[in-house]
């Protein structure tokens, strides 16, 4: 029997988070980290409520992940982010040692592959998973944010 746990299974549970910031009124994107099949931090972008620039998803999740297992480094992990990360969550992540990024849509102009950013060489990357709901959450937002200005 195939197990439930999936990439599409685990993104699922980053576009709740990415959700809930859209209800905030944040960027909606969320994050997951996964480990051995068990979702161990839970975060979405906190920029606007933390007026904090560096309040990015990955980085909360980050954050989390490290405080649930007692060491900075996220070995035998995996990320599940809704959007391509920026040059500044992957160059955390390499920091981290993270073993897989899973992201969902791709961010041409700000995402870490267009600025060339290095991921931590044994750091693997996948994207474009429900690449079509994550794209659309985001850009409904900015759809909504234009027509209020």
């Amino acid at each position: 029997m195939e197990s439930p746990f999936n990439h599409e299974y685990f993104m699922r549970k980053a576009l709740q988070e990415a959700k809930m910031a859209y209800e905030k009124g944040e960027v909606p994107i969320g994050a997951v980290i996964v480990s051995q099949d068990k979702i161990i931090a839970r975060a979405h972008n906190l920029t606007e409520t933390l007026n904090d620039v560096t309040a990015h998803a990955e980085m909360q999740a980050f954050t989390a992940a490290a405080d649930f297992l007692g060491g900075k480094y996220l070995k035998k992990c995996t990320l599940y982010v809704t959007l391509e990360p920026c040059q500044m969550c992957a160059g955390a992540s390499y920091w981290t040692q993270i073993d897989h990024i899973v992201f969902g849509a791709f961010d041409p102009q700000r995402g870490f592959r267009h600025y060339k950013t290095s991921l931590h060489p044994k750091t693997k990357i996948e994207g474009g998973i429900l690449e079509k709901e994550c794209s659309n959450l985001i850009n409904k937002f900015f759809i909504e944010k234009r027509s209020l200005n």
